[in-house]
């Protein structure tokens, strides 16, 4: 099976865009060191709007990506991290070609 990807979009409240930050950073650091099938875990902040970010995640495959939505850090970092947001987050999930 293809691995599994998602970009998802997330506008901040102004006042919370720090803590945004602090968080994804935490859960970036924790995918990379203690998920080796999550192959890319990536924060990006918009040049022109800085409450403007993209996550981007590919995993090696569905498994992978169901052990990410389980592990004990996503569940005490999400919450918080929506509690950051200005609006709902969007996301969209894709597979890789082979």
């Amino acid at each position: 099976m293809s691995g599994k990807s998602f970009i998802a979009q997330l506008r901040t409240k102004p006042e919370k865009r720090d803590e945004l930050i602090r968080l994804q950073v935490e859960m970036k650091q924790l995918v990379h060191a203690q998920e080796p099938d999550a192959l890319v875990y990536e924060l990006f902040q918009s040049d022109e709007d800085p409450d403007l970010f993209v996550c981007v995640a590919t995993f090696r495959d569905d498994a992978a990506f169901d052990h990410h939505m389980q592990i004990d850090f996503h569940d005490r970092l999400v919450p918080p991290i929506f509690d950051c947001l200005a609006e709902d987050m969007t996301i969209q999930f894709y597979r890789s070609l082979n």
